[in-house]
């Protein structure tokens, strides 16, 4: 039986070999939350171009963030938390 660690060993082909130092971590990262455009090309040739952007107020977690807040509800949770900390202020 093949374990996790095999099979995606098996999976991987050897040019995407990733041991390198030539990636940068984040490259993009600031250009995506901007906004980034997908293009979907269809087998008659075709292409659907379709742009996506953070909605206004939608606020993107980073993968370790998201380990402890996995959803809308323990981000308010822990927001509303904070806010009772914060001496009044006038909005």
């Amino acid at each position: 039986m093949k374990t996790q660690k095999d099979k995606k060993e098996a999976d991987m082909l050897p040019e995407y070999n990733f041991s390198g130092k030539k990636g940068v971590r984040g490259k993009y990262h600031h250009a995506y939350q901007q906004g980034h455009t997908v293009r979907v090309h269809q087998e008659d040739g075709s292409v659907n171009t379709k742009y996506f952007t953070l909605e206004d107020g939608a606020v993107l977690l980073t993968p370790d963030v998201r380990k402890y807040f996995p959803d809308s509800k323990s981000v308010n949770q822990a927001l509303r938390g904070l806010i009772s900390l914060i001496p009044n202020k006038a909005v």
